[in-house]
């Protein structure tokens, strides 16, 4: 097999050029079959394997850098660096990440995870690389959806002012090759880049300048090209903004790309290569299903079907059937998704009331402050995004929607652990940065059935309000407590004394285990489901501390700025005669790995917090 000549970067070299499409076709080969296994992000990785392979050929790494916008597609990298073993323990614990990561790898040039960033990245590496006087080759790869984010464009905008070089790819698998227009493209990039062409150009350009009237010579002969560019060229908005459009380039064409690129190498300022790829390309299911596999679990080659799952409702299923069956009887509610209708559960609403229904792409600051006008403007809008995705608008969270005191319903999915995609999608510090908001409600479920009431309840509020869920399976236990919900009221499950278990939304499964295990240790034990984040229920804390001697509080988020901590404040503040012992993340980063996994290293299992609890109470004792 070529795969196998492959162990360390550059070795792509050494392989004779009439089998890259012999390896082009291994490579994707080997990603379907590990994906399979493992679970991952397959069609985005299938669609840039010859991309990847250009890049390969036409820089020298680590020298050369390459930025992975999102780093979801930068499989294909990672085979030709040496990281090939590295797939048969893809994003499990201490095993290798979904995602570019520095302390992986040397070739690994910027971290990434959200979208939007890569330009930013490069262009700082561009100045780092110019400021200490050196020659490499900085490469910011990007895709059309990624494009879609504002932060891109003032990227571009501040990259449209250099005068050294900087190669910006864009991989766009969603739009098709016009050949009439991709064939004038290929003429004119081949004069424009050509090392002669440039030479000239600017020669011409500075004899003129050193001319009386020189400049404004110089100006109408610029305005007469671009006039005639517009004409040719699909890419005369990067061309107006000062970058080098190259393309569109096929992205399947490797021959083809590697000219283009080693061609962009040759532009002293900003050049842009515009590349057109298939998602999912040389796997028929990923290809007709692109949703599906950008990113999957494990699954059958042959069919392409999913393996396992319990085929029960998820937290975001129950939000998705409420939500659309509230949208029925009211009008006035809308929905709001940032290129993730599939992953919020949002396409039911889209389907059933497409006009008012809105997908802003990639843009989740946009996206909030979107939501507040609608919200001025009379609607009851629910904008529901990733825990970690919601971090990016927390500006407009203050500043545009709690500042106003305006009815926007944030659905924040994908809160707590999420598992194998790692640092940058934990959801663990909503809670947190949430908290400190004024004017914003934070509530979450315990279960499914409580799911369902908080919809109704956060879609009927008149003020600004968080609804927290997790990722995966909604909990079916403690169904037996369903009281109406009552706003900034906590919920009493089981009253006894000694200890008194609180806990946040889907840790309800964690507290009953702790309360089982307290109490098979000989201990009295109160739980009591939060219910609110914010406002805390202080008079439900006052009333415990009357039987109880410890209060121990379970979040699924940083313990910095969390629920723990605020109940912990109030206590002290108050003098109130009560020892708090707080549970949850500690101040750190979480990486990759299965949960249940992850929740034991950081101590949030119930082993962990039991010892905890009974050495607490030892303490009190020997205290007293």
């Amino acid at each position: 097999m070529l795969l196998d000549k492959i162990e360390k970067a550059n070795d792509i070299k050494k392989i004779d050029k009439s089998d890259y499409g012999e390896l082009a076709e291994e490579i994707r080969q080997f990603l379907i079959e590990k994906i399979s296994v493992t679970g991952g992000h397959l069609g985005s990785n299938l669609g840039a394997v010859e991309l990847t392979m250009a890049l390969h050929l036409a820089l020298n790494l680590p020298e050369d850098k390459i930025i992975w916008d999102v780093g979801h597609q930068s499989y294909t990298h990672k085979i030709l660096t040496g990281r090939k073993d590295g797939f048969d323990v893809l994003r499990q614990f201490h095993g290798m990440s979904g995602f570019p990561k520095r302390k992986e790898s040397d070739y690994d040039a910027f971290d990434t995870g959200h979208s939007s960033t890569s330009i930013s990245a490069g262009l700082g590496l561009v100045k780092a690389r110019d400021l200490k006087g050196e020659k490499t080759t900085i490469v910011s790869v990007i895709g059309d959806g990624s494009l879609t984010g504002g932060m891109a464009y003032e990227a571009l905008n501040n990259a449209a002012k250099l005068e050294t070089n900087f190669i910006v790819v864009l991989n766009d698998n969603n739009m098709s090759i016009s050949e009439n227009v991709g064939g004038v493209s290929k003429y004119l990039n081949n004069i424009r880049t050509a090392t002669g062409y440039l030479d000239l150009k600017e020669g011409i350009y500075n004899a003129l300048k050193r001319k009386p009237g020189g400049d404004g010579i110089v100006n109408s002969i610029r305005r007469a090209k671009s006039s005639f560019k517009q004409l040719v060229i699909p890419g005369m908005f990067f061309e107006d903004m000062g970058i080098t459009y190259l393309g569109p380039v096929d992205g399947h064409d490797l021959k083809t790309l590697t000219k283009t690129l080693n061609e962009a190498k040759r532009v002293n300022h900003a050049v842009l290569v515009h590349v057109v790829t298939k998602k999912g390309k040389g796997y028929l299911p990923a290809e007709t299903n692109p949703s599906k596999f950008h990113g999957t679990g494990p699954f059958d080659v042959t069919t392409g079907e999913t393996i396992g799952g319990s085929g029960k409702d998820s937290y975001t299923d129950i939000f998705s059937k409420v939500l659309a069956d509230i949208g029925k009887k009211d009008k006035k509610v809308v929905a709001i998704t940032a290129a993730m209708a599939d992953g919020t559960g949002l396409s039911r609403f889209a389907k059933l009331f497409p006009e008012r229904f809105f997908d802003v792409g990639i843009a989740e600051e946009h996206a909030m402050t979107f939501a507040a006008g609608l919200a001025a403007g009379g609607m009851k809008p629910v904008f529901a995004v990733y825990s970690s995705f919601l971090q990016r608008a927390f500006d407009q969270t203050i500043h545009d929607v709690c500042l106003q005191n305006l009815p926007v319903v944030i659905a924040v999915d994908r809160a707590g652990l999420v598992g194998s995609d790692g640092e940058t999608h934990q959801g663990v510090f909503d809670l947190s940065f949430l908290s400190l908001i004024p004017n914003l409600s934070i509530l979450s479920p315990k279960n499914r059935w409580e799911m369902a009431d908080m919809v109704r309840f956060a879609v009927d509020f008149q003020y600004p309000i968080a609804l927290r869920y997790p990722r995966g399976e909604a909990y079916e236990g403690l169904k037996e407590f369903r009281a109406p919900i009552e706003y900034g009221k906590s919920e009493l499950l089981y009253e006894e004394s000694e200890i008194a278990v609180m806990f946040v939304g889907h840790m309800s499964f964690l507290a009953e285990q702790v309360r089982e295990d307290l109490k098979t240790a000989g201990y009295q034990c109160s739980l009591i489901n939060a219910r609110f984040v914010k406002p805390l229920d202080t008079e439900m804390i006052r009333k415990i501390s009357g039987n109880h001697r410890i209060l121990v509080t379970i979040e699924e988020n940083v313990l910095t700025g969390g629920f723990g901590e605020q109940v912990e404040d109030f206590v002290m503040r108050e003098g109130i005669p009560l020892k708090v012992r707080t549970i949850g993340i500690s101040d750190d980063y979480v990486e990759h790995g299965n949960v249940d996994v992850l929740r034991k290293e950081v101590g949030l299992d119930r082993e962990s917090i039991v010892k905890k609890v009974i050495a607490d109470d030892w303490r009190i004792k020997e205290e007293k």
